[in-house]
C-alpha cells in the first residue's frame, strides 16, 4: 500500500500532527494511508532535533510496515523545509532504503539564514552553523538512481511573501540542475495558509496532484 508523511508547518514552533488529518480523507478514500508526522518544536526542540527526528520517523514506517510500497512526502512551509531535508538524507546511517516516489513541498523555506535576525529565531535559537547545515538549499544531492525517479513538486501561492518565493524557485532550480525530476506550481488566489487549508477539498488542484502521485506505481 503507498502511504503519504504529512509533516506539519508553523515556523516549527507551533502546530502539531494532531491538527493534521484535514488533508487525509480524500486520500484515505483511494486506498493510500495517511501518516501524520510529529516533532518537538521550539523553545523544547531544536532545529537539528527536529530534522533527526523527522528522518527517523520514516526509518521507522520502513522497518515497522513491510507491505509499503512508495512513500510520498508533503509537508506545508516549515514541514516542507523538513520534508526537504528528508531528500537530503543519507540512508545508509539509519540502515534502511525509503522508497520515496514523491514529494509536495508547499510553500516551503529552503534557506535558513535569513530567518536568523527575525522573531522566528527568538525560539529557535539557530547559530549560523546550524541554519547552514539545515537548509535544503545547500544539502541538494545529485539525484541517485532512486532518487531521479522520485517526483517533486514545489508550491508556491500567489500571495506568498516575495521570500517564500523567490525560495522556491531557486530550490526548484536547484534540485533540477542536480537531477531530480522537478516541478514548479504557482497556484493563483492562494495565500501561504489557505495554500494549505483547501487540501480537505477534493477539487483543489493539490489534491488533485497528490491523489495522481500514487496513482503511478
Amino acid at each position: 500500500f503507498p502511504v503519504l508523511v504529512y509533516i506539519h508547518g508553523g515556523y516549527w514552533q507551533c502546530l502539531s500532527k494532531d491538527e493534521s488529518g484535514f488533508a487525509a480523507p480524500p486520500l484515505v478514500s483511494r486506498g493510500v494511508a495517511v501518516v501524520a508526522v510529529g516533532y518537538n518544536t521550539a523553545p523544547k526542540g531544536h532545529m537539528d532535533a527536529m530534522v533527526l527526528q523527522v528522518r527517523r520517523s520514516l526509518a521507522f514506517l520502513v522497518e515497522r510496515y513491510s507491505g509499503i510500497r512508495g512513500i510520498y512526502l508533503c509537508g506545508h512551509s516549515a514541514g516542507a523545509h523538513l520534508a526537504a531535508m528528508v531528500l537530503s538524507t543519507d540512508w545508509t546511517e539509519y540502515g534502511v532504503a525509503p522508497d520515496i516516489k514523491g514529494a509536495v513541498l508547499v510553500s516551503g523555506v529552503y534557506d535558513l539564514e535569513p530567518i536568523l535576525h527575525t522573531y522566528v529565531n527568538d525560539a529557535l535559537n539557530m547559530s549560523r552553523e546550524v541554519a547552514q547545515r539545515n537548509s535544503p538549499m545547500l544539502c541538494v544531492t545529485p539525484a541517485a538512481p532512486a532518487a531521479a525517479a522520485c517526483k517533486v513538486l514545489v508550491a508556491v501561492a500567489q500571495h506568498d511573501s516575495p521570500e517564500f518565493r523567490r525560495q522556491s524557485q531557486e530550490y526548484g532550480q536547484a534540485l533540477r540542475a542536480a537531477g531530480w525530476s522537478v516541478s514548479l506550481l504557482d497556484l493563483a488566489g492562494v495565500d501561504h495558509f489557505d495554500i494549505i487549508e483547501k487540501l480537505s477539498e477534493e477539487s483543489y488542484v493539490l489534491t488533485q496532484v497528490r491523489e495522481e502521485l500514487p496513482s503511478s506505481l
